[in-house]
């Protein structure tokens, strides 16, 4: 894809880019309000859930697969909240916030989900460069290979 909607650009696509599906792009949430939290992109220009394609709603069911295989393995999450807010950023997007009774230390930096067990706190977290960096390199290397990005 090289032709990225505002909505990806936004979120510092592609360097925060980990996955590229035709129809969809995974990018780690620069604002981390969780560990791994990450931004579920449609790549077209799309502004209204309904006009995805068909397919891309069938896409949309292995990349949902792709991330919770992901993030499970990662970090262990105890739940994930798939948020489509869309007040702001025009492009059809989801925040993927997984969810945490306790705090998660990844190398050295550790977050605590300050909703729990409520409503995820998306003005809360980390925008640290340095763990947005890290968790890129780290899931794009740990993606399914068959839709890692170059």
């Amino acid at each position: 894809m090289t032709d990225y909607n505002p909505t990806f650009l936004k979120f510092k696509g592609p360097e925060t880019q980990i996955a590229a599906y035709e129809y969809w792009s995974v990018l780690v949430r620069p604002k981390q309000c969780t560990m791994g939290a990450l931004v579920l992109i449609a790549n077209g220009p799309e502004t209204q859930f309904s006009k995805l394609s068909s397919q891309a709603f069938t896409e949309q069911a292995r990349v949902i697969k792709d991330i919770e295989q992901v993030l499970s393995a990662k970090f262990g999450y105890d739940k994930i909240n798939y948020l489509m807010l869309m007040m702001v950023d025009p492009n059809v997007h989801y925040h993927v916030i997984p969810r945490y009774a306790g705090p998660v230390t990844y190398e050295n930096w550790t977050l605590t989900d300050g909703g729990w067990p409520g409503q995820p706190d998306l003005a809360v977290g980390s925008a640290d460069g340095e763990l947005v960096a890290s968790l890129t390199r780290s899931l794009k290397s740990a993606w399914p290979d068959a839709s890692r990005t170059p």
